[in-house]
C-alpha cells in the first residue's frame, strides 16, 4: 500500500487519461497518494518505487499513476457512501491493484482485487493501468459490490449494463476531484460541459488499441462516450453483439444509455450552479455522487433497473435538496428515454414520506434474489442450472419510455430476462464450462474470450452459474 514519502509530496501522473498516441498531454503533479487514508483502503501490488524517475513510460510512473487513480477514485467515493460500507468480504480489508496480470487489452475487478493487463499495438505498448480512466472504472465496480452485493450475482442485461454505467460514472467523477481537470473542460467545451471532451471521452488510449484490431468495436475518438444520444429499450428485444454505432444488450454498448442521461443530468445542474467555474462543476459532480449513491442504498434489483435507479435519484433530490436539481435530471432521464414526462411529474406529485423513505432505508440488506431453473440441455449442458432473477419489489411503478409515447408497457418478467441474459453469454462465449458436464453435442466455444460467468457444483451438488468477473467487453488471448 502506498504510504507518504518523507522526503517529497508529490508524484507525477496522467490528469484523466494519457490519449490516443502518439501521447500529446502532459502529466500533472499530484499529492503522494495514500490508499489507507479513506474507509476502503487501496493499494498497488508490489514494491513500492522511489518517485525519483517517475517519467511518463516507465514503471515507476505506471506504478504511481494507477496508485493516484486508486486513491482518487475512492477518496470521491468515501464522502457519500454510508459509514461502515466495506469491500466486499472475498476481496478482503484492502483492494490490491495487479498492475501487469498478462498480455492482452484487458481490465477486471474479480471480487479478489483489480487486475490490469499490457499489450503492444502499432509498435506501441499499451498498459490498461495506467489510465485513471480505466483504474477508476474497474475501481467503481469494487464499489457498487461494497454497496449493493446483490447487483453482482443478478442475471440481467441491464444490472450488468447499470455496474459498466457506475463504473464510467467513477471515471468521471473521480477525474472532477483533479480541480485543474475541471478547468480544462470547460475551456474545451466553452463552458457548455455537456459536450464531449476529455471528460467525457472514456479511456481514449485504450480505445485506441482495441480499433486498431477491431475498428467497428469501440467508438472513433475513445472506447465509450458520454456525451451520446442513445435512447432506451428494453435490452431483451435488442441484439447481443452489433458495432458500437449501433445499440446492443451487451452490457457495455447498453450501458451508454444511463451514462448519457447521467451526463447530461450533470451539466444541467452544473448550469444551476451560482459559480459556472472548476469549482461550480466539481460541485455538481459531487451532488451527482451523493444523489447516486442515496438512490442505489434502496433501488430494488428489478428487469428495468434504470427506470428504478432514475426514480430513486429523482427521490433522492427532493428528500435531500427540495428537488432543487428535479428539472435538470428529468430532462436528462426524459431524453434518453429512461422515464417518461409522465412519469417524471408523477413522481414530483408522491406523497413526501414514500420519497424520504429512499433517504432512510430500513435495516438490515434487502430481500434476497430468487433462483429460477434453466434447463442445460440447451447449451449442451447434462444437468440444469440454477441462475438468480432480479425480482425484488419495486419501491415505484415506473418503465422506460416507449419510442412513440408513454411507458413501455411490456418490459420483461425477471425470468425472461435473466434467461435471456444466460443466452446472450453463452452466444458470446463468455461462460466456463466444467468438461465433465459437457455433452458431444456442446458447440465450440472460443477460447480466447474472458469467462465472466462459470458453472459449478453448489453445496447440495446441483449446478448454478454465477458471475465471476467484470471484464472488458472485447478483449481476446493474443495468439501464442
Amino acid at each position: 500500500m502506498t504510504q507518504p514519502d518523507t522526503k517529497t509530496q508529490t508524484i507525477r501522473a496522467w490528469e484523466d487519461d494519457p490519449g490516443q498516441p502518439p501521447a500529446t498531454r502532459q502529466p500533472i503533479q499530484r499529492p503522494v497518494p495514500d490508499g489507507s487514508g479513506t474507509a476502503l483502503a487501496v493499494g498497488v501490488a508490489g514494491a513500492r518505487p522511489a518517485q525519483s524517475g517517475d517519467f511518463a513510460g516507465s514503471e515507476e510512473f505506471r506504478y504511481w499513476a494507477a496508485a493516484d487513480a486508486l486513491s482518487r477514485a475512492v477518496t470521491f467515493w468515501d464522502r457519500h457512501l454510508p459509514t461502515g460500507t466495506a469491500w466486499n468480504p472475498d476481496v478482503g480489508p484492502v483492494l490490491e491493484a495487479v498492475l501487469d496480470s498478462g498480455d492482452r487489452l484487458n481490465a477486471f475487478y474479480d471480487r479478489e482485487g483489480l487486475k490490469f493487463f499490457r499489450h503492444s499495438v502499432s509498435g506501441v505498448t499499451v498498459h490498461s493501468g495506467e489510465s485513471p480512466d480505466v483504474v477508476c472504472h474497474e475501481t467503481g465496480h469494487a464499489v457498487l459490490d461494497a454497496l449493493r452485493p446483490e447487483l453482482w450475482g443478478a442475471f440481467s442485461a441491464e444490472i450488468a449494463a447499470f455496474h459498466e454505467s457506475f463504473g464510467d460514472m467513477s471515471a468521471i467523477l473521480s477525474s472532477l476531484d483533479v480541480g485543474s481537470l475541471a478547468d480544462d473542460i470547460l475551456a474545451e467545451t466553452h463552458g457548455n460541459p455537456a459536450q464531449s471532451s476529455r471528460l467525457s471521452r472514456l479511456a481514449e488510449q485504450l480505445g485506441w488499441a482495441i480499433r486498431q484490431n477491431a475498428p467497428a468495436k469501440v467508438e472513433s475518438d475513445c472506447l465509450r462516450n458520454a456525451a451520446n444520444s442513445w435512447f432506451y429499450q428494453d435490452p431483451v428485444v435488442l441484439p447481443p453483439l452489433a458495432p458500437a454505432s449501433q445499440l446492443s444488450s451487451e452490457p457495455h454498448y447498453f450501458s451508454r444509455v444511463f451514462t448519457g442521461a447521467f451526463f447530461e443530468g450533470l451539466a444541467g445542474i452544473f448550469r444551476q450552479q451560482q459559480n459556472r467555474d472548476g469549482a461550480g462543476l466539481v460541485q455538481a459532480g459531487d451532488i451527482m455522487g451523493r444523489l447516486l449513491v442515496t438512490a442505489l442504498r434502496t433501488a430494488p434489483v428489478v428487469p428495468g433497473f434504470f427506470a428504478q435507479a432514475a426514480a430513486h435519484m429523482l427521490a433522492a433530490d427532493h428528500a435531500l435538496y427540495g428537488g432543487a436539481h428535479t428539472p435538470a435530471l428529468s430532462a436528462a432521464f426524459i431524453r434518453h428515454g429512461i422515464l417518461s414526462p409522465g412519469e417524471t411529474i408523477s413522481l414530483a406529485t408522491l406523497p413526501e414520506e414514500h420519497l424520504a423513505a429512499v433517504t432512510e432505508p430500513e435495516p438490515g440488506p434487502l430481500p434476497s434474489l430468487a433462483e429460477t431453473t434453466v434447463p442445460g440441455e440447451r447449451f449442451g449442458l447434462t444437468d440444469a442450472f440454477s441462475v438468480r432473477v432480479p425480482g425484488q419489489e419495486p419501491r415505484f411503478q415506473v418503465a422506460g419510455a416507449a419510442p412513440e409515447a408513454g411507458e413501455l408497457r411490456q418490459i420483461a418478467t425477471p425470468e425472461r430476462a435473466a434467461l435471456s441474459f444466460v443466452e446472450d453469454l453463452f452466444r458470446q462465449g463468455r461462460v466456463k464450462v466444467p468438461d465433465e458436464i459437457l455433452t458431444p453435442a456442446a458447440p465450440v466455444v472460443d477460447g480466447t474470450r474472458t469467462h465472466t460467468h462459470a458453472v459449478a457444483r453448489t453445496d447440495s451438488g446441483g449446478l448454478r452459474l454465477d458471475r465471476v468477473l467484470f471484464a472488458a467487453p472485447c478483449d481476446r488471448t493474443p495468439p501464442r
